[in-house]
């Protein structure tokens, strides 16, 4: 076999990872990459929250991950090593909840700390959650708050509370294991992790290479700890503010006529997440069994919408938002 004749999953249609065959019959590796820079102020919190958000990737697409290498890109003439290493802790620590075996990496001095991880895991070929298998009549679950974005952005602005900071910290570091296992056994065919693009960008790629659309009802979102004062305050990053920009072609608004609630739904559902959850792609009728399942996990888990066919009015990758 060829390796162009190996991929199963690659970047068209923005998947989470890669998907290759295995070296078994129906088995397949998923391949991911992902780098961050500090959300916070803790080290090892932070190599912790990177780690998580690597492998929320492998999870995603429905796989278990096993392996991972460490990405480092660190400024040794500013910082001593002993934070590279509290960094590297938090990160095993958070690998080996996740079963994953920490087996090297690569460090470049850089002007900026950067951290990340190369994973790779597995999957059943035939169970592989890509962005082409949801369908109309699927409900959208999303398990994790949204959020982590506005938040980031109010603590380096030194607006957060440390009760905000700690949601966002137990959400970043929470993984996403236990989502896709539930996702596993009430028979998802689809799913995305909630992360740069938000969960408008993410829900976009899905819906396109799907060919199908969704509509988002705004009420049903979970959200952080003081977002919305965050949001209205302004304290937006420029990663969200990009994603609303490439987003709003694609992006209904039928909640009504208050324009302040359109700007605040929209903003947030444009946020760039870290180390966000799953919007899992559920059976209408093991919706409920699955949102009942992860908030057993403790998980703010809501059934947020449903998949759809694309009206002959919208355009691809369309989503509408209903108040």
């Amino acid at each position: 076999m060829s390796a162009a004749s190996a991929v199963i999953v690659d970047h068209e249609h923005k998947d989470d990872a890669a998907v290759v065959a295995g070296p078994s019959p129906g088995q397949g590796l998923v391949l991911t990459a992902d780098v961050i820079a500090p959300l916070v102020d803790d080290p090892a919190t932070f190599g912790a929250i990177a780690a998580t958000n690597a492998i929320s990737d492998v999870y995603a697409m429905g796989g278990v991950p096993r392996f991972a290498l460490n990405l480092m890109f660190f400024p040794d003439d500013q910082l001593g090593l002993d934070v590279l290493r509290a960094i590297q802790d938090g990160a095993a620590r958070a690998c080996a909840a996740a079963g994953v075996a920490v087996v090297g990496g690569h460090t470049v001095r850089d002007p900026e700390v950067k951290f990340g991880l190369s994973v790779t895991g597995e999957v059943a070929l035939a169970d592989v959650w890509s962005n082409r298998r949801a369908a109309p009549g699927q409900i959208l679950v999303l398990t994790k708050a949204l959020g982590t974005g506005v938040i980031s952005q109010a603590i380096k602005k030194d607006a957060a509370t440390a009760d905000e900071i700690a949601a966002a910290v137990a959400s970043m570091t929470t993984l996403n294991r236990g989502a896709m296992e539930v996702g596993r056994r009430h028979g998802v065919t689809a799913a995305t992790d909630v992360t740069g693009f938000g969960l408008a960008g993410h829900l976009r790629n899905l819906v396109h290479g799907s060919a199908v659309s969704a509509t988002v009802h705004a009420d049903a979102l979970p959200v952080l700890p003081g977002v919305w004062r965050h949001l209205a305050a302004g304290l937006v990053p420029g990663g969200s503010k990009s994603n609303r920009t490439f987003l709003t072609p694609m992006l209904r608004w039928r909640g009504g006529d208050d324009a302040d609630a359109r700007e605040r739904v929209l903003t947030l559902a444009c946020d760039a997440q870290t180390s966000g959850g799953l919007l899992l792609c559920v059976p209408p009728d093991r919706a409920s069994a699955v949102v009942d399942e992860l908030r057993g996990q403790g998980l703010p888990a809501a059934a947020i919408g449903e998949v759809r066919d694309r009206a002959a009015d919208e355009p691809d990758g369309a989503i509408a938002f209903e108040g």
